[in-house]
């Protein structure tokens, strides 16, 4: 399909799928016109890489992420580590944020902010 028809049942622009394209995350043959072809599947896989984006996936960790599932036996199971390891990431992170959340609210009203308290 070209990239136009791909765009409109994915819900994506063309230059969305450009940008894929030249990432490294979809690809298409080139016809003799010029015009790019794409897979059915590709489709489906458009769906899965805004979904992953939804749940705070960035495009490389997709990317990387593809690969793993490509070629894991089981591919619930991998998505299940995954999410895992991505939770892990998450609560780090809120520690983190929670951390600069109380030297922040610790720093209001002094004299200088900046000082250590």
């Amino acid at each position: 399909m070209r990239i136009g028809e791909l765009a409109a049942q994915a819900g994506l622009s063309k230059d969305t799928i450009r940008f894929y394209e030249k990432i490294g995350l979809v690809s298409g043959r080139r016809l003799p016109n010029g015009y790019r072809d794409f897979s059915p599947e590709t489709v489906t896989w458009l769906h899965y890489v805004r979904t992953a984006q939804t749940l705070g996936f960035s495009l490389a960790e997709i990317g990387r992420s593809f690969e793993e599932l490509r070629d894991a036996p089981d591919s619930a199971e991998a998505l299940s580590a995954l999410f895992e390891e991505k939770i892990r990431v998450i609560d780090t992170r809120m520690a983190e944020l929670a951390a600069l959340r109380a030297d922040l609210d610790a720093r209001v009203g002094t004299g200088c902010p900046l000082r250590v308290p």
